[in-house]
């Protein structure tokens, strides 16, 4: 049976952390993803205050940009935790949002080769090794970590074929984004395992989750996180093999704008439906039952955003 995990974006107040992270643990949860979205909450003192305040819950920094934070330093933020949790730290790479990027001034050229260099990197360091690397972005060589040698599993976020085939080959694990149908997820899992015939890779993704008295209740609420994910272009095939029907340019003009009566028509009922799960708790479990018969070891529950939420949420979902 496929694990829950909960995922947190940086949006709430940084003082509500720890109730939301007992929340998760308390019910049921097996990993805590917090995101790392420029312009938010800081991913490293997130995850430092939410293992303070628990005892066996995992948690993943997720997914952590080389080109927003050099290699070493990720490293070195996930050493950092896993000394002090030992058992307890997962680190997640990725590219990072391109909107994101480009409103920090940010170029990102070459993801795929920046991303493996990256696994390289860290993968040494935290083996404690002496790291002697002479990549194409970056380099780092003569020196280890001070506290090397920590067991720490790296995922890699991807929905792109190239990246999803990286993670097959050198991550132990994928995991795919929020906002995405049962089908693009799917299409995304097997290109990854294709990639890694052989060795275990770990399967994850992040479903939008809304628990309501009615379908509505759960619906609407969840329009504009979904909106904020899907308005990026490299949803494209997401969209299509959901087969909803949204205008992506419109959608990237109306979330510039501020212009959410715009967001809201744009993602109708239709696109919320076939990209989340929302709705009555019978309704919820229903649609969670799909991503886990694709095959997810675990199901990370994205759109809770204060620890009552996660309660109920993990509440309905075991039944």
């Amino acid at each position: 049976m496929a694990e829950f995990g909960i995922s947190m974006d940086g949006r709430a107040p940084i003082g509500e952390i720890a109730a939301q992270a007992r929340a998760a643990e308390e019910g049921g949860a097996s990993t805590l993803w917090i995101a790392c979205h420029l312009f938010l909450r800081d991913p490293i003192t997130t995850a430092a205050l939410a293992l303070g305040a628990t005892k066996r819950i995992r948690i993943a920094l997720m997914a952590m940009s080389p080109y927003s934070t050099h290699p070493v330093f990720i490293a070195m933020a996930a050493a950092t935790l896993e000394e002090m949790y030992p058992g307890r730290v997962i680190l997640c790479l990725g590219v990072g949002a391109p909107r994101d990027l480009e409103a920090a001034g940010i170029d990102a050229p070459r993801p795929l080769v920046s991303i493996s260099e990256t696994v390289k990197i860290c993968r040494a360091l935290l083996a404690g090794e002496m790291v002697d690397f002479q990549g194409q972005v970056f380099h780092a060589a003569g020196r280890r970590l001070a506290n090397g040698g920590r067991n720490v599993p790296i995922v890699l976020a991807a929905s792109r074929p190239n990246m999803l085939r990286l993670s097959g080959r050198e991550a132990d694990g994928v995991l795919i984004s929020a906002a995405t149908s049962p089908p693009f997820v799917k299409a995304c899992l097997d290109q990854a395992a294709g990639a890694a015939p052989g060795r275990p890779l770990r399967k994850l993704g992040i479903v939008y989750t809304k628990i309501g008295t009615s379908e509505m209740e759960g619906i609407d609420p969840i329009r504009r996180p979904i909106g904020f994910v899907l308005r990026g272009a490299h949803h494209a095939e997401n969209i299509r093999l959901s087969g909803a029907s949204l205008d992506q340019t419109a959608l990237a003009a109306a979330y510039a704008a501020e212009n959410w009566a715009e967001v809201d028509r744009l993602v109708s009922d239709d696109v919320v439906r076939r990209h989340a799960a929302c709705g009555t708790p019978a309704q919820v479990r229903a649609r969670l039952d799909e991503y886990r018969a694709i095959g997810l070891d675990e199901v990370v529950i994205g759109g809770v955003d204060d620890a009552r939420s996660i309660a109920d949420v993990l509440a309905a979902v075991r039944g």
